[in-house]
């Protein structure tokens, strides 16, 4: 082993760059799906603007405040509750992602012949 490669990359030449016939590197890596988390807040935002909508206009009121004032007002909140709400769904899922992700083996493959600069790329 020459002083610039490292133990794990004994025998491999310098940059990753493997001779042609050679044997490929294999990694194990992890595997999971994750929840992507702004649909899970934008979707919590909507049903609070849908719940806040159905207490201030469904539900009867004071005649003394306006049914737009009191959207208003119950959009405000029901509306971050429910951004709340959906991120802590989406904190549940991730971790239960975990919990599920598997152990895979990838190798690497060797890169074809170069590409030319002259041709026309589509």
């Amino acid at each position: 082993m020459s002083s610039h490669e490292t133990p794990g990359t004994a025998g491999t030449e310098p940059h990753g760059e493997s001779a042609p016939g050679s044997v490929p590197e294999r990694r194990e890596v992890t595997v999971r799906r994750a929840p992507k988390y702004v649909p899970f807040l934008i979707l919590g935002g909507l049903v609070g603007v849908v719940a806040a909508a159905i207490i201030a206009y469904a539900l009867p009121g004071d005649a003394s405040y306006d049914s737009g004032s009191v959207f208003g007002f119950f959009m405000v909140l029901c509306a971050a509750g429910g951004v709340i709400l959906g991120a802590v769904a989406a904190l549940v899922l991730d971790r239960i992602s975990v919990r599920r992700a598997e152990r895979a083996v990838v190798e690497s493959v060797p890169d074809s012949a170069p590409d030319a600069d002259g041709e026309n790329r589509a």
